[in-house]
């Protein structure tokens, strides 16, 4: 648990500060208060997280008031981020101090070799295949997109099977989490069933429009890899940084696994140098 929080604090931080730039919108990220509801007290009334996020506090009896089914409640104040903008804003910066980005098929390490010292593998479900790792699972989500501007705060069941998150543009209502199924098909019981969930905790959302339904798989194992190893065949070796597997809570450690794993490209480096110099004596 240290280590998450860790990178959880790392992520918060690093969020934390773009979204008191000038470059927030265009990165998608925002502020956004809300609730996290309980049927039940929980055995843990501080989550680990409880002192990174904004203002956390237990909900007072007359806010407990607009979700009669549920019995005990945080408020709080934490980061949202809108993905696909922040994917291009981070792309846009990267390519701005050169980097180079190519756009192709990988089915083994090994193809990457003759052109690259060190290899990266931020593969997240597709490291099952790429990489053979039987520990990795996918676990599918499915969400709907919703216009209904007036949503403002963001609601959270604390079973984590409910929630209602507003981005910048639209609403986003969840949701599922079904292990090891692999299909990227929309579900039409699923979707109904998100929505009448949604609209308990929120009635208004009856009102939505132009509801849009969106599946994805989150790349599971019981813990993330973020590992070095050194791969060889027929003596020639091939180091790697391994860094995925972060399940539904990627994003909420993703900068504090980013900088780990450069850390460990920073071993490897290190480790190259030195036998080049052995090499030369």
């Amino acid at each position: 648990m240290h280590v998450q929080k860790q990178w959880f604090k790392e992520t918060f931080t690093y969020l934390f500060a773009i979204s008191n730039s000038a470059e927030a919108s265009e990165a998608g990220i925002h502020l956004v208060s809300g609730w996290q509801v309980f049927k039940n007290t929980p055995k843990e009334e501080l989550p680990f997280w409880s002192d990174v996020v904004l203002g956390f506090r237990p909900m007072s009896e007359a806010e407990l008031q607009k979700f009669p089914q549920h019995r005990f409640g945080q408020a709080f104040t934490t980061l949202k981020c809108d993905c696909p903008p922040y994917l291009l804003w981070l792309e846009k910066r990267l390519k701005a101090t050169g980097v180079q980005m190519y756009t192709r098929k990988v089915a083994d390490l090994w193809e990457l070799h003759s052109e690259y010292n060190i290899v990266v593998n931020c593969a997240g479900i597709g490291a099952h295949q790429l990489v053979g790792d039987e520990k990795l699972f996918p676990v599918r989500g499915q969400v709907l997109k919703v216009h209904a501007p007036w949503v403002k705060n963001f609601i959270r069941d604390g079973d984590g099977l409910t929630y209602i998150y507003p981005g910048i543009h639209r609403v986003t209502l969840g949701g599922t989490r079904e292990k090891e199924s692999w299909s990227l098909s929309p579900d039409p019981g699923a979707t109904k069933g998100i929505f009448d969930r949604c609209c308990s905790l929120e009635p208004s959302l009856r009102g939505a429009q132009d509801i849009k339904v969106k599946v994805g798989l989150r790349p599971s194992r019981q813990c993330v890899r973020l590992q070095r190893e050194v791969l060889s065949q027929g003596g020639v070796k091939l180091p790697v940084v391994h860094n995925y597997g972060h399940g539904a809570g990627g994003f909420s450690v993703h900068r504090g696994t980013a900088k780990e794993a450069a850390r460990l490209v920073g071993e490897c480096i290190a480790a190259l140098q030195g036998s080049s110099l052995r090499a030369k004596l």
